[in-house]
C-alpha cells in the first residue's frame, strides 16, 4: 500500500513553506505532464508556470519567486533538490530480510549478517564479510576476501572482484564490475610482444557511492583505486588503475579516466570526456562533453574541446570552425585579388 503524507509533513522535510491547503494528502510524485490526484509535482523554472493550468496534481513544489498559483504549494529555494528528497521519502520502504536463496553459492569462512537478501544464483567467495541490510540481486558475483558495508545494494550481474571493499549504502547497478585487472603492460621493443604487469592492488568504494550499469573500476597495480564518498558514476564509465575520484564527483556516461589520475571534490566530467593518466584535476573542475584533458587543471576550471581549453575560448573557436569553408572561399578570393593587383603593379613598374 502506498504511503500517504500531508503536504505540511513533506514540507518539513525540505524546510519549505506551505501555501494553500497543507492537509492535502500525497501518495506519490510525478512529472508536470503525468501527475494526477494524490500526487505532487514540481516546477523548476517560473517560465513553466503555465503548464500547471489544467494539471490534476494535488500539489506542487515551486521556487520562491513564482507568482501565486491556484494549487497547494511547497515553496522552496531549490525545487529540483526538494523534489528529489521528497520523492525518495515517498518511495522508501523498510528493509525486509529475505535471507539467502537456496541456489546461491557461499564460500568458506564468510561472515554474513542475518539481515540480508541474497538472490538466486549469487556466487560468494571465501572469507567474505557482508553487513546488515545488504541486498544482492540475482547473478551477483563476489570474490574472495571482499567486504561489503551496511545497506549496500548490488543489482543483477554486478561483480566485485577479490579483495575489494565497499563502504555503507553503496549501489552497484546492473553489470558493474569492481576490481577488474588494471590495463598495465610492458612492451618488448625487439619483438613487439606485450608483457602484462600484475595488478595486485584493490578497489575501495567509500560510503554513498553509486556506480552505473556496465561501468568498470579497475584494481590498482599496487595500493588502492579509490572512489570517495558520495561520488556518482553514470553508465559505461571507465576508471583506470590507481585513480582517485574525489567526494561528490559526477562522471557522466562513457567517461574514461586513465591510470593514476586524481580527481578533486565535486569534479564534473561530461559525457565521453577523456582524462589522460597521471594528472591532477583539482576541486570543482568541469569538463564539457567529449572534452579531452591532457594536463593538470586548477581549482574551478571550466574547460572543453580537444585538447581541452577554457570553455569560452573553446566556444568561440567552435563558432569559427563552422565558418571555415566560407572563410576559405573568402581567402581564395582575396588571394586572387592580391595576385591581380601585384601583377598590375609589376607591369606598371616594367613600363
Amino acid at each position: 500500500m502506498a504511503k500517504s503524507y500531508t503536504l505540511q509533513e513533506l514540507a518539513r522535510l525540505v524546510s519549505g513553506e506551505v501555501v494553500g491547503n497543507g492537509s492535502v494528502r500525497i501518495t506519490g510524485l510525478n512529472s508536470l505532464e503525468l501527475a494526477g490526484p494524490g500526487e505532487l509535482t514540481f516546477l523548476t523554472d517560473v517560465k513553466q508556470a503555465e503548464t500547471l493550468i489544467g494539471s490534476e496534481a494535488s500539489g506542487c513544489i515551486v521556487p520562491k519567486r513564482l507568482k501565486k498559483i491556484l494549487m497547494a504549494q511547497i515553496v522552496v529555494d531549490d525545487p529540483d533538490l526538494a523534489s528529489a528528497i521528497i520523492h525518495n521519502h515517498l518511495l522508501a520502504r523498510p528493509f525486509v530480510a529475505a535471507g539467502i536463496h537456496k541456489s546461491a553459492v557461499i564460500g568458506a569462512d564468510c561472515v554474513i549478517s542475518d539481515k540480508v537478501s541474497i538472490g538466486p544464483l549469487v556466487c560468494i567467495g571465501n572469507r567474505v564479510r557482508i553487513g546488515d541490510r545488504v541486498t544482492l540481486h540475482p547473478g551477483v558475483v563476489i570474490g574472495d576476501e571482499v567486504e561489503i558495508g551496511e545497506d549496500c545494494v548490488l543489482h543483477a550481474n554486478a561483480v566485485v572482484a577479490h579483495g575489494c571493499n565497499l563502504g555503507k549504502r553503496v549501489v552497484l547497478h546492473h553489470g558493474a564490475v569492481i576490481g577488474s585487472a588494471g590495463f598495465g603492460f610492458a612492451t618488448d621493443r625487439s619483438t613487439g610482444r606485450h608483457v602484462s604487469k600484475p595488478q595486485v592492488g584493490s578497489v575501495r568504494l567509500d560510503d554513498d557511492v553509486q556506480i552505473g550499469a556496465n561501468s568498470c573500476v579497475d584494481r590498482a597495480a599496487f595500493g588502492t583505486t579509490r572512489v570517495k564518498a558520495g561520488a556518482r558514476l553514470d553508465d559505461q564509465v571507465m576508471i583506470g588503475h590507481n585513480v582517485v575520484v574525489g567526494e561528490n564527483a559526477i562522471l557522466v556516461a562513457q567517461t574514461g579516466v586513465a591510470g593514476s589520475t586524481t580527481l578533486g571534490r565535486n569534479v564534473i566530467l561530461g559525457a565521453k570526456a577523456g582524462i589522460s593518466g597521471h594528472l591532477h584535476i583539482e576541486d570543482g573542475v568541469m569538463v564539457a562533453a567529449m572534452g579531452g584533458v591532457h594536463n593538470n587543471q586548477p581549482k574551478g576550471a571550466i574547460i572543453g574541446g580537444v585538447p581541452a581549453i577554457d570553455v569560452k575560448t573553446w566556444g568561440r573557436a567552435a563558432a569559427v570552425y563552422r565558418r571555415l569553408p566560407e572563410m576559405l572561399k573568402e581567402i581564395r578570393k582575396l588571394r586572387r585579388e592580391v595576385d591581380r593587383l601585384a601583377a598590375g603593379q609589376k607591369k606598371g613598374e616594367e613600363e
